[in-house]
């Protein structure tokens, strides 16, 4: 199966700017990037930030350029959303028994889950509180033995970025111990605004740059905070052997300096 990753939007009112920047441009870039050459997709997972600020007006402008998706999309909440918020907009959306965001999906003989790690202002860091843990170990009894893959904006451990370490998963020795035992596969998550991947006690791992502004991997290697880099989203492939996470820089792609034949049919 196929399925695509997204994270970090960071959407504000159409008109504006956010550190130079149009969101709902690159937004609206990516949506018709991957319906042009993934139509095919099980599914979309946005893992959080949905909107800068967490206001109405962004969660009403990302329901709307998402009504024309035509794939089902998953969405998680990030440090800027604002829950209240986003449920008045998006209430539709399936929410855990204690109103947290959160849902499971079933395909390819796997497990999804999607979990929700909003802690809340003032903080910048995640929080999963023992109610959503509770729900979490649920899920993982549920898929008894089946794969399962993890979706969340937080990650529950170093990414090795200074800045971002701060602010990761508040209890990840709570959170590692309701994964012993289950067949967890992959994690993927968001927060970190650079594409990260690897090996977290036995589980491989994937992180994707912003749609919007980026953080550098060494701080003062730019003068600013935030970067301006190459935004991306995810194509991922989950097969009988593995999970295969292709990274596509589409906001950047042009064509190289060429002949439009040259190199076609001769490499193999």
């Amino acid at each position: 199966m196929k399925f695509i990753h997204v994270t970090d939007l960071h959407l504000v009112e159409e008109s504006e700017i956010l550190w130079g920047l149009k969101p709902i441009e690159t937004l609206d870039a990516c949506l018709a990037d991957i319906q042009k050459h993934h139509a095919d997709a099980a599914f979309v997972a946005i893992t959080g930030d949905l909107a800068e600020r967490g206001e109405v007006a962004a969660y009403e402008l990302l329901k709307q350029r998402l009504s024309t998706l035509g794939l089902p999309v998953l969405l998680m909440l990030g440090n800027h959303d604002d829950r209240t918020n986003f449920k008045q907009v998006f209430s539709d959306v399936p929410l855990d028994h204690g109103g947290f965001v959160q849902q499971v999906r079933e395909d390819h003989g796997g497990v999804f889950l999607f979990l929700d790690t909003l802690k809340g202002p003032p903080s910048s860091a995640g929080l999963y509180t023992p109610e959503r843990r509770e729900w979490l170990s649920q899920q993982l009894d549920k898929a008894a033995g089946r794969p399962v893959y993890l979706f969340m904006h937080h990650p529950p451990f170093s990414i090795a970025h200074e800045l971002m370490d701060k602010i990761m998963l508040d209890d990840p020795e709570e959170f590692a111990a309701l994964l012993q035992g289950h067949d967890v596969k992959h994690i993927f998550f968001g927060h970190g605004h650079r594409a990260v991947s690897g090996v977290w006690r036995g589980i491989s791992f994937s992180a994707l740059p912003s749609l919007n502004h980026q953080l550098p991997l060494v701080g003062g290697s730019v003068e600013t905070v935030y970067s301006h880099e190459p935004p991306a989203y995810a194509v991922v492939h989950v097969t009988g052997e593995g999970i295969i996470v292709h990274n596509d820089a589409f906001y950047d792609r042009k064509a190289a300096t060429m002949p439009a034949d040259a190199e076609r049919g001769t490499w193999y």
